[in-house]
C-alpha cells in the first residue's frame, strides 16, 4: 500500500522554508516557485496545501508565532508551579530576543511581515498584530500581579505599561539584528527594563 501523506508535515515543510526564503530574500522573494523549489518539491504540492501566495504567506507567520508559544511555554514549565510575576515576564522578554539562529530567523521574518503590512498588498496590520497584543496582555496580567493598587487607573496603568514593555523588547530584538555588542548587554537591558516597569 502506499504511504499516506503527513498533512501537517507536509505543510510545516512548506511553511519552513518560506520562512528560509524570507529570512534571507525578503517576503517578495517567498514565490510559489522559490518555496518550492527551497523545500525540495513541486510547486502543484505548495498550491494544493495553500491555494494562493497569501495564505502559505500567513500560514508562515502563524507557525512563527507558534514556535514562540512552544518556546514560551517551555521555558515558563522551568520556573515552577507559581513563579513570580517578574520571572515569567523575563522569560516570555527572553525567548523573543534573536539570540539563537532559530530566532534570529524567526526575528527577520516577523520583522519582514510588519514592514510588508504598511506597503504589500498580500499582509495587512491585522495579520500580524495578534501576537503583540497577546503578549501585551499576558504581561499586563502579570503586572496586576504584582501591583496591589486598587485604584481604577491600576489596571490601565498595567495595560500601558505592558505595551510599553512589548515595544521596548521588540525594539531591543531589532537591535540585536544588526549591533553584535548589544549581545552582550541583552542581560542587563532586559533587567533595566524589568527595573522600572516591574515593580517589586
Amino acid at each position: 500500500m502506499p504511504k499516506l501523506a503527513d498533512h501537517d508535515q507536509r505543510r510545516t515543510q512548506i511553511t519552513s522554508a518560506a520562512r528560509r526564503v524570507i529570512a534571507r530574500d525578503g517576503l517578495g522573494a517567498a514565490t510559489f516557485q522559490s518555496v518550492a523549489g527551497e523545500a525540495g518539491i513541486s510547486v502543484r504540492l505548495v498550491q494544493y496545501y495553500f491555494g494562493t501566495k497569501q495564505k502559505f504567506l500567513l500560514a508562515t507567520h502563524q507557525a512563527v508565532v507558534a514556535d514562540a508559544g512552544v518556546r514560551f511555554t517551555r521555558r515558563l514549565s522551568t520556573l515552577g508551579a507559581e513563579p513570580a510575576p517578574r520571572d515569567v515576564i523575563r522569560a516570555i522578554l527572553t525567548e523573543l530576543l534573536p539570540t539563537d539562529a532559530d530566532r534570529r530567523q524567526d526575528t527577520i521574518v516577523l520583522n519582514t511581515f510588519h514592514a510588508a503590512a504598511l506597503t504589500g498588498p498580500d499582509v495587512s496590520a491585522e495579520d500580524t498584530l495578534g501576537a503583540p497584543r497577546f503578549l501585551a496582555r499576558t504581561i499586563a496580567e502579570q503586572l496586576r500581579r504584582v501591583r496591589e493598587d486598587a485604584a481604577p487607573s491600576a489596571g490601565r496603568a498595567a495595560d500601558l505599561d505592558a505595551e510599553l514593555i512589548v515595544a521596548g523588547v521588540s525594539g531591543l530584538a531589532q537591535t540585536l539584528l544588526v549591533d553584535d555588542g548589544a549581545g552582550e548587554r541583552v542581560d542587563e537591558l532586559l533587567d533595566r527594563l524589568l527595573d522600572r516597569m516591574v515593580e517589586a
